[in-house]
């Protein structure tokens, strides 16, 4: 079914923005039930400030699992997985 080009006013600025149908076919292949609210700007604007707002991140110790250094991971490691430093992650991740 073609759609047309939809014109869309921004909830945060009040501008209007085009929801264009390669946009609406690129949101009903990903199973997205909304249509977006936000203009790109303000979208990015908003993901900028999320990010800054987020803090560090809680690191954890760990012992790689294939040279045995001690490192740090973003996440709390269980001990039935194994964790590797950046080092050994890399080459195993490609």
């Amino acid at each position: 079914m073609k759609m047309a080009d939809k014109s869309i006013t921004c909830k945060d600025c009040g501008s209007d923005f085009v929801f264009t149908e390669a946009e609406q076919d690129f949101y009903r292949e990903k199973g997205f039930e909304n249509e977006p609210v936000r203009c790109q700007s303000c979208r990015q604007s908003r993901k900028r400030d999320r990010v800054s707002n987020r803090g560090p991140r809680t690191m954890y110790p760990a012992v790689c699992a294939e040279c045995g250094v001690d490192t740090e991971v973003p996440f709390q490691p269980s001990d039935n997985r194994p964790v590797y430093c950046r080092d050994c992650y890399r080459p195993r991740n490609r």
